[in-house]
């Protein structure tokens, strides 16, 4: 470890120099802007979240003022040792003009990592005057395009930040690298996100392609672990780059952990335009993996949490003291179910104690309802809109939950969303090991309401997991019910010997109009190449054979959504043979 050891001095020094020769403005003038109106965006993949649509809605969300920090994997390793290859080429033109300060160990000159250029410019990036030859012209901008980074070395942060329980100067970290297995590290990054409220981001896994299980610490339960969602099946770049598909277990990895918890948490599109490590005037595709999805969510979540700054009645969701589970709470509460989307394991009942998808988890990011649901401001029990959040505890003597009142003038076609967040519970000390005896298990429910007869109440649904710190609801109003509340409590409060302890958690909630018959072509079109024909029915047959054969894997089969994997399905495909999507070309 002593190659990995901070040298304070030396990066002192580092740090004030580049804080002196390094700080430019990085917003484009407005002659620029003009001229970049003018051209299509890239990348594509980002319409795909409702992030260009949020910033249609307010252009002054470009992650001003919020700093990442971005944990970079060296590409070389000798005899163990990371030959500081890590990092982004910031001579590549989206770059020009960014802040990034670089942190390693020193020993040795860093290297350019072809997957930390890519990753960074899907976060970072902005470049008005971009080309490809298939393309043509076109204005790249990232995410987050006006954010400022420190990029770490993955042993250098594990050294500086993780070990000695030292957060990073950041607001969120992102990182896209794993290992299968928990560790004293994955534990420290966890107990660092419990203690300081940092809003950790990581990507979960390649899938089985890759032969990659979910990894650590996107596996994490206090980090929002992310799958990627795949662009359709096509040889025509900018169709590829413009029309997803959904999360496959080819190529993204899949819940439940090792200990029985739903990850991921949320997906987002992976297959971007990104920039060409070799060539700074070059923009090539990423492919379908999860590196890629990981910055799109890292960087949605940098524009809330500049909107969340800049608006003192949004403060608390960026709060050190558990503003890592509102954020995430809303991130998940907003996310758009995919077909195929269903709590657990394919089943006729909905599952209680699942909460969430194991491969899209809440379902697919969407940065425009996450934003709506954050603007919409806090809420407290028994003062509640119809959208909203909260940051609140229950004490370990409570008897009783906190209770959300909502009330909907029109319940009819109406879909509840609630969805809980709390950390588990940490040393702060290597080896960082789990305090059980600390951690809670919490229970969601959401009960219909007749204010004029309590004899009449009822529970539309809940959530009630064993092994997560989170629950989520996604249930339709009851057309003959007004009123409805969401309560919050610890699980198991009428068994004999309970023992609680005080729990911080947040809370987010929204109602949105329920989906209409959902004729998605993603139902029927199995390999996502635009059309319903017989390779889709190999596919189902192949996949409805291996279901039998080992239960307990995930599948796409259920295609009239009645909880069974049978021949009423293959009778649904044949129904709709020869379906094109709008985008399909022979």
């Amino acid at each position: 470890m002593t190659r990995r050891t901070k040298k304070i001095v030396l990066l002192a020094v580092a740090t004030w120099m580049a804080a002196v020769l390094g700080v430019q403005n990085n917003s484009l003038g407005a002659k620029e802007q003009s001229v970049a109106k003018a051209k299509p965006l890239q990348p594509q993949g980002l319409d795909s979240s409702g992030i260009y649509t949020l910033k249609r809605f307010d252009p002054s969300l470009t992650a001003s003022g919020v700093k990442f920090a971005i944990v970079c994997r060296s590409i070389t390793y000798i005899d163990g040792e990371p030959q500081n290859d890590y990092k982004p080429n910031i001579n590549h033109n989206c770059f020009a003009k960014k802040r990034l300060i670089f942190h390693d160990d020193g020993e040795l000159p860093a290297g350019i990592s072809p997957h930390s250029t890519a990753t960074c410019s899907i976060l970072l990036g902005e470049d008005p005057n971009a080309f490809n030859p298939e393309l043509g012209q076109f204005y790249f901008q990232a995410v987050a395009p006006q954010a400022t980074a420190d990029v770490y070395e993955f042993w250098q942060f594990l050294s500086d930040n993780v070990f000695g329980q030292v957060p990073p100067d950041a607001n969120i970290v992102t990182a896209g690298v794993g290992s299968q297995f928990e560790d004293w590290w994955t534990r420290g990054i966890e107990s660092l996100a419990e203690h300081y409220g940092l809003i950790v981001v990581a990507g979960i896994g390649n899938g089985l392609d890759a032969r990659d299980p979910i990894l650590y610490p996107a596996a994490s339960a206090n980090v929002i672990g992310v799958g990627v969602v795949d662009s359709v099946n096509t040889d025509k770049l900018a169709t590829a780059l413009t029309h997803f598909a959904l999360a496959y277990p080819e190529h993204s990895s899949f819940g439940p952990t090792e200990d029985g918890r739903c990850k991921p948490d949320i997906v987002a599109a992976g297959n971007l335009l990104t920039a060409d490590s070799n060539n700074p005037n070059r923009y090539e595709a990423s492919g379908n993996w999860s590196s890629f999805s990981t910055p799109v969510v890292a960087g949605t979540i940098g524009l809330l949490v500049q909107k969340a700054k800049e608006d003192p009645n949004l403060a608390l969701a960026v709060s050190p003291d558990g503003g890592n589970c509102v954020i995430k709470a809303i991130l998940l509460n907003s996310a758009t179910k995919l077909p195929y989307w269903h709590k657990g394991r394919i089943g006729i009942e909905d599952d209680h104690y699942v909460p969430m998808d194991y491969i899209q988890g809440a379902g697919m990011l969407n940065a425009w309802q996450a934003y709506r649901n954050l603007i919409a401001g806090p809420g407290k029990p028994n003062d509640a809109a119809s959208e909203g959040w909260d940051l609140n505890n229950l004490e370990k003597e409570q008897t009783i939950g906190n209770s959300y009142k909502i009330n909907l003038t029109e319940p009819n076609n109406k879909m509840i969303t609630a969805t809980l967040a709390w950390n588990r519970h940490y040393k702060s000390v290597y080896p960082f090991e789990p305090i059980p005896d600390r951690d809670n298990n919490l229970l969601l429910e959401l009960w219909a309401v007749d204010i004029n007869d309590p004899n009449n109440d009822y529970l539309l649904d809940y959530s009630d997991s064993n092994v997560d710190n989170i629950e989520h609801i996604y249930h339709m109003a009851d057309a003959n019910y007004t009123n409805y509340e969401i309560v919050v409590s610890y699980s198991g409060l009428k068994e004999p010997n309970q023992i609680h302890s005080d729990e911080s958690y947040a809370l987010a909630w929204n109602v949105s109009k329920s989906p209409t018959s959902d004729d998605n072509i993603l139902w029927y079109d199995l390999n996502a190449d635009g059309i319903v024909d017989q390779q889709d029915f190999t596919i189902l047959l192949d996949n409805w054979l291996t279901s039998i054969k080992e239960p307990e894997r995930y599948f796409l089969g259920d295609i009239n959504a009645d909880g069974l994997f049978d021949a009423n399905d293959f009778q649904v495909l044949l129904n709709h043979k020869n379906q094109q999507a709008d985008w399909y070309q022979q």
